[in-house]
C-alpha cells in the first residue's frame, strides 16, 4: 500500500513495437511493494503491432496513454514528462522487470541529496547475476558497464533504461536533447549534461531491475540517425579537438552530410548557451571518470 504523504512518482515508458513486453512491464510495475504512489505514462511512438491497445481498457489503475508518430526516442522521453504530474521522473524501457520497493531506493537517494539522478543495477533476463552498476565510455564513445559497485558510486553515464531524476532537475538541464533523431546517446547525452552543468549522477546497487537485452531494435534504426545524435551531442559538449575526433568514428556514411545536418539544425546556438552555464569542461569529466577520449 502506499503512502499518499509521500511524493508522487511518474514512471515514463517509450514504447515502439515493444509487442506483450508492455503489459508485462506494466503487470510488474503493480504486483511489486513501493510505499510511494506513482504513476505510469506510455508513450507510444508510432507503434504498428497493436502493443498498447490494452491500455485503453485499464480504468482503475494510474496509466495514461500518450500517442505520437515517430518522434524518436528522446522526444517521446520529453514528451512524457511534460505531462507527468510527479515530483520525481523514472524513465524506463518498456522490457523491464522489478524488485519491491525499487522506486523508494532511487527517490530515496535522490531525496538526500547525494545524487541528482540515479540508476539502479541493471542485469539481462537471461543472466539475471551478471549485474552492471552504471556506465563509462571508452576509447570510441562506446557504453562499458561498470561492476562489483557495492554503494551508491558516481557514474559517468547512467543507462535510460532506468534512470530516476527530479522534476527539477530534468527541467533545468532542458531534459534529453530536443534535436536528436530517432535513437542513439539520449543517455549518454543528459548524463554528460547533468555532469558539466554541475549535477552528479549515482548508481544505487541495492536495487536491481531486470532488462530484456535484444540483438536488433523492433523499428529502424540507421547508421545516420546514430552518428547525427553522437555529432549533435559532440557540437554541444565538446572542445574542437574532440569535436574532430568524433567525425573520424563515422565510418559507415557520409561525415561531411551528417556534419552538415547537425549544424542546420541550431546546433551551435545550443553550444554557445550550454557553454555559458556549465560548471565542468568536457576535459574535467575525461579525467574524472578516466575516459581515454
Amino acid at each position: 500500500m502506499s503512502d499518499p504523504r509521500l511524493p508522487l512518482v511518474s514512471v515514463i515508458i517509450p514504447v515502439k513495437n515493444e509487442g506483450e513486453n508492455v503489459r508485462s512491464t506494466i503487470d510488474s510495475a503493480f504486483q511489486v511493494k513501493n510505499y510511494h504512489p506513482f504513476e505510469i505514462i506510455v508513450v507510444d511512438d508510432g507503434s504498428t503491432d497493436e502493443g498498447c491497445q490494452f491500455l485503453q481498457g485499464i480504468k482503475n489503475k494510474p496509466v495514461r496513454l500518450l500517442t505520437t508518430h515517430g518522434i524518436g526516442a528522446a522526444a517521446a522521453r520529453n514528451l512524457g514528462a511534460e505531462h507527468a504530474r510527479g515530483d520525481f521522473f523514472v524513465f524506463c524501457d518498456a522490457h523491464l522487470f522489478f524488485q519491491n520497493y525499487w522506486l523508494d531506493h532511487l527517490v530515496g537517494l535522490l531525496k538526500t541529496g547525494l545524487a541528482d539522478a540515479v540508476s539502479p543495477g541493471i542485469a539481462s533476463t537471461h543472466r539475471p547475476n551478471q549485474v552492471g552498476f552504471g556506465q563509462t565510455l571508452n576509447r570510441t564513445l562506446g557504453v562499458q558497464w561498470n561492476r562489483d559497485v557495492k554503494a551508491p558510486a558516481p557514474a559517468a553515464i547512467l543507462p535510460g533504461g532506468c534512470l530516476a531524476i527530479g522534476r527539477e532537475t530534468f527541467f533545468d538541464v532542458g531534459g534529453f536533447d530536443r534535436g536528436f533523431h530517432v535513437w542513439g546517446f539520449e543517455d549518454v547525452e543528459l548524463s554528460i549534461k547533468l555532469w558539466l552543468f554541475g549535477y552528479t549522477c549515482y548508481v544505487h546497487p541495492v536495487v536491481k531491475v531486470l532488462h530484456l537485452f535484444r540483438q536488433s531494435h523492433p523499428y529502424t534504426v540507421t547508421f545516420d540517425h546514430v552518428y547525427y545524435n553522437m555529432l549533435r551531442m559532440a557540437y554541444s559538449h565538446f572542445n574542437e579537438n574532440r569535436i574532430a575526433a568524433c567525425k573520424q568514428l563515422i565510418q559507415h556514411a557520409d561525415a561531411a552530410r551528417i556534419e552538415a545536418a547537425v549544424l542546420a539544425d541550431g546546433v551551435l546556438e545550443q553550444r554557445q548557451h550550454y557553454f555559458a552555464r556549465r560548471k565542468h569542461d568536457d576535459d574535467w569529466f575525461m579525467r574524472r571518470f578516466g575516459i581515454p577520449f
